[in-house]
């Protein structure tokens, strides 16, 4: 076989192994992107859209999350955590790391890598990462319990069937400002979905459970399992005390 004529057939081999390949997700995600996705919703600020919000937090049980002083939790069995909620830390456990995080100021986090101290660069690289888990992972517990933060509007949609949802946006703080999420509830007022329009999801409007929950010790009412299309979103054994 002539050089050029092997070359052509390597050519033609890889290139249909790649097809063979990313067709399928190509295919898949082009489905679920024209199936899901949803352009944002418009809503009105104002009294209705907080009294909702309101509605949320005492379903919840707010008062007792406010007192909340330690929350543990892992996330997807691959994070896990231990928030001393009245100290503004937390320990962020991954892999051989663990950063004891100190959310009132970056700077004064410290980083351990299996239990040896780490500071210079690679420690500022952990915390770094550390942050971000952390926004993230706890979002995904203590969600609800954030609408009132600082930088946070809300905004009351109708829905089609004609039941009222919260647009909840996140202008400032977090990992990704400018997020946004639409929660949705059962007649008492606790959030059994929301859908999202996020800058690190490729499709907006995608919808999550939050129907799993549990009522800790300290009284708050937080979630151990979200669904995600067919993707499952465990927080193991939560935990939260006084």
């Amino acid at each position: 076989m002539k050089p050029k004529s092997k070359s052509k057939k390597i050519f033609k081999i890889v290139t249909g192994v790649i097809i063979f390949l990313t067709l399928p997700s190509i295919l898949f995600f082009g489905f679920i992107f024209f199936k899901y996705n949803e352009d944002l919703p418009t809503g009105i600020q104002g009294e209705k859209a907080d009294a909702l919000a309101y509605k949320m937090l005492e379903s919840l049980n707010y008062e007792a999350y406010k007192n909340t002083n330690y929350i543990e939790w892992t996330f997807n069995k691959r994070h896990h955590f231990e928030w001393k909620k009245s100290e503004n830390k937390c320990d962020v456990f991954w892999k051989e790391y663990r950063v004891n995080l100190n959310l009132e100021d970056y700077a004064l986090s410290k980083v351990y890598v299996h239990s040896f101290k780490m500071k210079g660069e690679m420690a500022e690289e952990l915390i770094e990462k550390a942050i971000k888990i952390f926004n993230n992972d706890s979002f995904w517990l203590v969600a609800p319990y954030k609408v009132f933060d600082e930088g946070v509007e809300r905004r009351l949609v109708k829905l089609d069937n004609n039941e009222e949802a919260l647009l909840v946006t996140y202008t400032t703080g977090g990992t990704t400002p400018g997020d946004s999420y639409l929660w949705m509830f059962d007649e008492t007022g606790k959030p059994r979905s929301f859908k999202m329009w996020t800058s690190l999801l490729p499709i907006d409007g995608l919808e999550a459970t939050w129907n799993d929950w549990v009522t800790t010790e300290s009284g708050a009412q937080l979630p151990t399992f979200h669904k995600l299309l067919v993707i499952g979103i465990e927080m193991g054994a939560v935990k939260g005390t006084i």
